[in-house]
């Protein structure tokens, strides 16, 4: 036994019990109290205590057990006493010995008489003020007279509102009168400045009843106890939890700026700036440390007395900070920087910048806390807390409260300048690779509008207006899933592929079915390409390519024009004298399925009729509702045929998207068609017999003479009689010539039934043909073939303003 093990105490009588209910040891307190000594009872079933027909305890079922026990005493006797057993866990393991204890002499000495207790009462550190019935203060502790500042012995008869004046303690004496009242105890939170101490603390007062012996309530006992860490540490938690809802909630780096120096005034600071280095606030990646005198660009500050508060400097202002100003220091070091007025940490910067000198002495600044904001491993600015009002300095805990919301606010700032970044190339690269306007032809007048999704950036809408041969012209809009760069990228290669296609003039179906080759092709190599990172291509989309298109040819010489559609929406009609109307054209598959058919349409249309294409950002609008937003679209679009194209697309903006923010970008496209009179279209038959080609050029000279273009005649002549020619000798019949004329081109077309394509190539110096398509080519502005159903066509164009100027 060691000397300092308690269980010899005699003041308690003390018993262990093993699990199988053997009495392994008794104490000497245990022998004062039944009588047995230790070699009696040792080894022997704790069971033989108990008194003659007394009843055995129930099993206990946990770890803990209390109750009144009838034990034997040495003598014969019945000794009832309380007893307290727990469980003591062994350090090898198993479950242990049971402790029982019992103390002996405790009802002794009345609690009430007890010197010690009320010692403690006094002297306990919890503040205690005991009041009667009628809430007069009957007497305080040490803790609760030094929290009042006020003398114990001269503060009984008072009551709370007779201690002070303010609103807490008329709602203390309130709250004391209803637990008189009640019986029931109440709890009351409030902020008190203690006697002797500089800032108020926050406080629960505990009201709680006293009783008589008779069980009335004859007072009430108030206890107060000191909450102010835990009042801080919840109200930094919920700090932190507000930053994480009110900071980053728009991807604009001013505006997150903004929302942090909201959630920091006044809870945190008095005043909340942020300066952005100059070099970042467009977006552009700066690994390099900053450098002295360090160049910081203000984008929010707050106040929390904008009234009377007037910044140094205004939002977008650049400022050169010194190497002794906090935020420099903070910048340079890569950490937290706390400076105050009365530790002379701001003394040199103040002394080499009158302006921030006289504000700090006109406001009473006496602390600034300097936080750089850092995202990424890249240091994007600073961001300073200063204090005039709060009466306290910088707290450890403050410190890192400003870290944890400024780095969050880093990472939304962060984002957003990467966002911006990636905005403005692809707003760039969409720039780039779209045609700045629309061309002007002879055969449509044309307007368009294209408005970026307004949260998820540039998408991949595009449209388009393509010359072809004969005046037509060819007519195309189309959408491919996704935003940023990859979309307009794949847009990209799209519109290029549909513009080369359409120089070999295909017809739309077929013109479709080999952009739904591309998209097959791209959908593979993108997923051949993400296979060495699974992750990043699951988050990217790649390997999925999604598109949609309608294409359409429209030929001013006949009015008319053919569709075809890859699932895209279907475009409006407006003609000249009837309402609005969806076109009825198969839809298609979207591209990118592969093997299924697309299917043309062809259409009459009446000279100024209105073709309107667009994307389906166009008609899904805020709630996705196409079937509604159709026919608003048709109702806006109702005097398109007669007035402006540019009015009508505006008009149609206005009705359909409002001044909601969109989820889609969205592309519409209007074209008025025009009709080529026919006194401004010659056609004959060619007999095929180059011994009538003279015939033939007289007829187009004076044709020519007609249309009064002598000056292109001989040109024009020599066209035809090398187009005429060759397709006599190396097409087959039956062969016609059309001419087709406009204010600015001639054009020469001969047609046969070979499907053969002429190829231009370079006669050597002893051939004796093989020039006539180089000839044509050197001649004209352009030159080329297409197909047609029945063989096909060679063209030329002739630039009748450049044939005026030879």
């Amino acid at each position: 036994m060691r000397p300092d093990d308690p269980f010899d105490d005699p003041v308690t009588a003390r018993a262990v019990i093993a699990s199988d209910g053997t009495l392994v040891r008794w104490n000497e307190g245990a022998r004062l109290l039944l009588g047995h000594s230790a070699e009696e009872v040792v080894g022997r079933p704790a069971a033989d205590l108990l008194a003659a027909g007394a009843a055995p305890p129930p099993p206990p079922s946990g770890t803990l057990w209390s109750g009144t026990l009838a034990l034997r005493h040495q003598d014969g006797g019945t000794v009832t006493v309380w007893v307290l057993a727990h469980r003591v866990r062994r350090e090898a393991g198993g479950t242990g010995d049971w402790l029982a204890v019992t103390p002996l002499g405790s009802g002794e000495t009345d609690p009430a008489e007890d010197p010690l207790l009320r010692a403690a009462m006094f002297q306990s550190p919890c503040a205690t003020a005991v009041f009667d019935r009628d809430l007069r203060l009957r007497g305080v502790n040490d803790a609760m007279a030094a929290l009042l500042g006020l003398p114990a012995r001269q503060l009984r008869g008072l009551r709370p509102t007779e201690l002070g004046g303010e609103p807490r303690h008329f709602e203390l004496e309130r709250h004391m009168s209803q637990v008189l009242q009640s019986g029931r105890g109440h709890d009351m939170q409030t902020r008190v400045r203690a006697a002797g101490v500089g800032r108020a603390r926050a406080w629960l007062a505990r009201i709680a009843p006293l009783t008589d012996e008779g069980g009335r309530v004859a007072g009430v006992c108030v206890t107060a106890h000191d909450l102010t860490e835990q009042y801080s540490a919840r109200a930094r938690l919920q700090l932190v939890n507000e930053a994480s809802i009110r900071i980053g909630t728009t991807l604009d780096v001013t505006r997150t700026a903004q929302e942090l120096t909201e959630v920091c005034v006044p809870a945190l600071a008095d005043f909340v700036s942020v300066d952005l280095l100059e070099q970042n606030d467009l977006g552009a990646e700066v690994t390099d440390p900053p450098t002295l005198p360090v160049a910081l660009r203000r984008v929010a500050h707050r106040s929390h007395d904008p009234v009377g508060f007037e910044s140094i400097a205004d939002t977008d202002e650049v400022i050169v900070y010194p190497a002794a100003a906090p935020q420099a220091d903070s910048l340079i070091a890569g950490h937290s920087v706390v400076a105050s007025v009365p530790s002379g940490d701001l003394n040199p910067w103040l002394a080499a910048d009158e302006t921030h000198a006289r504000q700090v002495r006109e406001l009473g600044v006496h602390s600034m806390l300097s936080v750089p904001l850092q995202a990424r491993g890249t240091t994007l600015g600073v961001a300073v807390f200063t204090r005039f009002r709060h009466p306290e300095s910088f707290t450890h805990d403050d410190v890192l409260l400003a870290e944890e919301v400024t780095a969050r606010a880093a990472v939304c700032i962060d984002n957003a300048r990467r966002y911006s970044r990636e905005r403005e190339t692809t707003r760039t690269l969409r720039r780039s690779l779209l045609p700045r306007g629309l061309p002007r032809t002879a055969a449509v007048d044309s307007a368009s509008r294209y408005l970026p999704a307004a949260r998820s950036g540039v998408g991949g809408d595009w449209f388009d207006v393509i010359p072809l041969s004969g005046m037509r012209v060819a007519i195309v809009v189309g959408d491919v899933a996704g935003h940023g760069i990859q979309a307009s990228a794949t847009m990209s290669r799209l519109r290029t592929a549909v513009r080369t296609l359409a120089d070999i003039d295909l017809a739309p179906d077929e013109l479709l079915t080999h952009v739904d080759d591309l998209v097959l092709h791209l959908a593979h190599e993108s997923a051949g390409d993400a296979v060495g990172d699974r992750d990043e291509a699951a988050d990217s989309g790649r390997g999925e390519v999604g598109a949609t298109c309608l294409y359409a040819v429209y030929d001013p010489v006949s009015r008319r024009c053919t569709l075809a559609r890859a699932g895209h929406p279907p475009p409006v009609l407006v003609p000249p004298d009837g309402p609005a109307r969806l076109l009825d054209l198969p839809s298609g598959p979207p591209l990118g399925l592969g093997g299924l058919p697309f299917e043309s349409v062809e259409l009459e249309l009446s000279e100024g009729s209105v073709l309107a294409f667009y994307t389906d950002g166009l008609t899904e609008g805020p709630a996705g509702d196409t079937e509604t937003a159709r026919p608003t679209l048709t109702d806006a679009l109702s005097d398109a045929a007669s007035g402006s194209l540019d009015g009508a697309c505006d008009r149609v903006l206005n009705t359909l998207l409002g001044p909601g923010s969109r989820t889609e970008d969205a592309a519409l496209l209007l074209t008025r068609t025009r009709g080529l009179p026919s006194s401004r279209v010659a056609t004959w038959d060619i007999p095929a017999d180059p011994a009538l080609v003279a015939p033939i050029r007289k007829q187009v000279l004076d044709q020519l003479g007609v249309w009064s273009l002598t000056e292109a005649s001989f040109t024009a002549e020599l066209v035809v009689s090398e187009l005429v020619t060759n397709a006599i000798r190396y097409g087959a019949p039956p062969i016609r010539l059309r001419l087709i004329c406009d204010a600015a081109t001639l054009i020469c077309e001969v047609s046969d039934t070979s499907h053969t394509a002429p190829h231009l190539r370079r006669a050597k110096t002893w051939d004796e043909g093989g020039r006539g398509l180089l000839l044509v080519a050197q001649l004209t502005q352009r030159w080329g073939s297409r197909h047609t159903a029945e063989g096909k066509t060679i063209w030329a164009e002739l630039g009748l303003l450049e044939q005026e100027e030879l």
